[in-house]
């Protein structure tokens, strides 16, 4: 049985700013479940969430500990909106197992840690047992892999937390499977299931669907089933319907010319690609993953030749207009965020771009470097623009400052694009957010923004954001044979 920790002087529980109502009723909620899912889109302030469910928690006695699992990147930012919201001191885990001897070991209530920290951590399983612990996991789309060694050790500790909660914005950050692992972490396969193959297999976004209505029907059937499923413990909220009043959003595609040795270049890796995976007039790569590593080369050189061909001296097609656009920007006084999904195009980016005085942040820029550069992004009048990797900034910032996000490309993830643009639409945003996305015209660019559409379309049908009609008039299964185009190759060399 768990020992209850008894503190001579317990923790100030009452909050400093009271929640909006979309957020208590997420508290209310989520507070009597042993398990739940709290997937309220991006910018609608789950922190605020889990700290009142927090204090909840230890002033009804339910929990000793609770223990918030984020990403290393937002350990500082967790930090900050504990001390912003609520007078809790969190004590954080990191992974020099000496000081975390004395963390397991002290008085707090609030411990915060890294994914990582939890699985490495050889205390963990016994602290858990010795104590009534809740988690909360910010978030959870990390454990969308339930082959990882990571997901696979939360499996494992799930029975041992007294409370456990998931939160995301994007519950399904690129495919419809990604949602099973998170759902199998709260109930060990109650709702979705046990076999996750099998559940992928009736949920896959598949690139054969463009021609057989039949299948397109089963396959919006299976989503449709899902939620209903997994209604009892999770609850959903976009900005729409949280009656929160924000600001418009506003897309826009921008077509970009080739700079001809770009061109030349692109032509000569999508002969090489299609040489590759089209064998006897058949595409000879079935699976998914491995066709879009060998089209990651392309998307490359639809970015910048640069990151293929460090002899490529010229100005790559998309700079004139980010530079046209920025011009724009900048002279209304107001700022942008500049996204790119490679580390070497964001570091070029940020030189190209140093008349807007640009700061950096991507997964090689230590944490302390990467909050100056936030810092100087969001209080310095003269730094116009930052450039950054979804990987290591698309999470938890809150960069409002700034109403203009630029994707001078995009990956393959649907959670990069959408955690990406939501940096700067959310509570506190009171200007028009502007959404640019840069395409190589005739390019690889046109079947990313297809098939990322085509994505956002089935997550939003499994998550209740529309109907079934609605995702019939909006969605276009057609990626698939666009991807024949994107390889030149015709109907006629193609079974």
């Amino acid at each position: 049985m768990a020992q209850r920790i008894k503190l001579k002087k317990e923790p100030r529980l009452d909050a400093k700013y009271n929640a909006f109502p979309f957020q208590t009723e997420a508290v209310d909620f989520a507070s009597p479940l042993e398990y739940s899912a709290i997937f309220y889109e991006q910018g609608l302030g789950k922190t605020k969430i889990a700290i009142d469910l927090i204090r909840r928690w230890l002033k009804c006695k339910i929990v000793d500990t609770v223990i918030v699992v984020t990403k290393k990147g937002l350990i500082e930012n967790w930090r900050q909106e504990f001390e912003g919201h609520s007078y809790l001191k969190p004590q954080i885990l990191t992974s020099n197992k000496s000081s975390n001897y004395s963390v397991l070991n002290s008085s707090s209530r609030v411990l915060l840690c890294n994914f990582e920290v939890v699985m490495c951590e050889p205390r963990m399983d016994k602290y858990l047992q010795l104590r009534d612990v809740a988690v909360i996991v910010d978030e959870s789309a990390k454990l969308k892999n339930p082959a990882a060694a990571l997901t696979q050790k939360y499996f494992k500790l799930a029975p041992l937390f007294k409370k456990r909660i998931i939160m995301t914005g994007t519950p399904i950050p690129n495919r419809p499977e990604d949602i099973w692992s998170q759902i199998y972490f709260l109930d060990q396969g109650k709702s979705l299931g046990t076999d996750f193959n099998a559940f992928k297999q009736d949920v896959s976004l598949s690139n054969s669907l463009y021609d057989n209505r039949e299948e397109q029907i089963r396959f919006e059937k299976e989503l449709v089933a899902i939620f209903p499923n997994i209604k009892s413990f999770c609850i959903r909220e976009t900005k729409r319907g949280s009656g929160l009043s924000l600001p418009n959003k506003e897309y826009q595609n921008i077509v970009c010319d080739w700079e001809r040795k770009q061109f030349e270049l692109y032509q000569k890796v999508r002969e090489e690609e299609r040489y590759a995976i089209v064998r006897d007039g058949k595409l000879s790569i079935e699976n998914a993953e491995a066709m879009l590593k060998r089209l990651l080369r392309l998307l490359q050189v639809a970015s910048n030749p640069l990151l293929i061909d460090e002899s490529y001296s010229e100005l790559p097609g998309k700079l004139g207009q980010l530079q046209d656009l920025l011009s724009l920007i900048r002279s209304r006084q107001e700022k942008c965020i500049v996204w790119t999904s490679f580390v070497k195009n964001a570091e070029w980016l940020k030189r190209s771009l140093k008349e807007y005085r640009a700061v950096l942040i991507h997964g090689g820029v230590s944490i302390e470097d990467r909050n100056r550069a936030i810092e100087r992004f969001k209080n310095d009048d003269s730094v116009g623009v930052l450039v950054a990797v979804p990987a290591a900034a698309k999470e938890g910032l809150t960069l409002t400052v700034a109403n203009h996000v630029v994707f001078w490309d995009r990956s393959f993830s649907l959670d990069d694009y959408l955690q990406a643009q939501d940096r700067i639409h959310r509570i506190s945003q009171t200007r028009t957010c502007y959404v640019y996305n840069l395409l190589m015209e005739d390019s690889i660019d046109d079947w990313v923004n297809m098939l990322l559409g085509a994505k956002e379309q089935a997550a939003k049908l499994v998550q209740e954001d529309i109907s079934t009609d609605s995702f019939r008039e909006d969605i276009d299964y057609s990626f698939g044979k666009l991807m024949q185009h994107v390889l030149g190759i015709g109907d006629e060399e193609v079974d």
